[in-house]
């Protein structure tokens, strides 16, 4: 089944030697150079390896590094409860090339309405981080507080002042119409092109995502469950 750290990173580095780089639209956001510092580097890789601990990693959360380079990791995050309900959601995070010293900047590949998260995808940490601090912040804070921050109980204590997504915001004033909206960002995260990666020239300057997902068949579905020992649902 997926890991879901992605494979190790030896495999990873065998991987970028043997395969070509994936085509990108002229549109989308460029991958940064490999120029990390060594230090940054070993920082990166380390905090990568961290995630295997059971509490660094959220529920729900999926992270592999690019093929390209480690400065940039593809993540996929799946939300079971509250306004987002049902939500599929890619993102990206893209480490600074002098990593601790400033935070990675996550940017989502779906249209999310959220109050932290701008048109163009670019999700604010501000409400939880005000000052990144090196060597006391980490990655699994930034990873924590991105799954929490579809929460109601966070979405109650965020300030305009740290939203990217003012309409969004307004959510204090109509809960209902809100939850429209959220109920909107986890259907249009289900569709072909959002899940399968389908017309993604299309896409505003979104960065093409790593993780792709392909529809399995009846028999393949089967044989998984089987393996997990899970009984096929009945509709009554």
């Amino acid at each position: 089944m997926f890991n879901p750290l992605g494979p190790p990173l030896d495999v990873l580095t065998k991987a970028k030697t043997q395969s070509r780089p994936a085509h990108r639209s002229s549109k989308s956001v460029s991958q940064p150079s490999e120029t990390a510092t060594p230090a940054a580097r070993a920082t990166i890789s380390l905090e990568y390896a961290s995630l295997r601990n059971r509490s660094h990693c959220p529920l729900g959360l999926y992270v592999v590094p690019a093929a390209e380079t480690i400065l940039v990791w593809d993540a996929v995050l799946f939300i079971h409860q509250g306004y987002y309900a049902d939500s599929i959601l890619k993102f990206k995070l893209t480490f600074p090339h002098n990593y601790p010293e400033r935070p990675p900047a996550v940017q989502f590949i779906n249209d999310v309405f959220h109050p932290l998260i701008s048109s163009n995808g670019t999700f604010s940490l501000t409400a939880q981080i005000k000052a990144w601090r090196p060597n006391q912040h980490h990655v699994f804070d930034v990873l924590h507080f991105i799954k929490a921050a579809f929460k109601r109980s966070v979405l109650d204590k965020i300030e305009e002042a740290d939203c990217l997504n003012k309409e969004a915001y307004k959510y204090h004033e109509s809960t209902t119409s809100f939850a429209a909206l959220a109920i909107q960002t986890s259907s249009l995260s289900h569709s072909d092109t959002a899940l399968y990666n389908k017309d993604q020239s299309s896409s505003k300057m979104k960065p093409v995502h790593a993780m792709h997902f392909s529809k399995l068949k009846a028999k393949a579905m089967k044989e998984e469950r089987e393996k997990l020992g899970l009984k096929e649902w009945r509709l009554n």
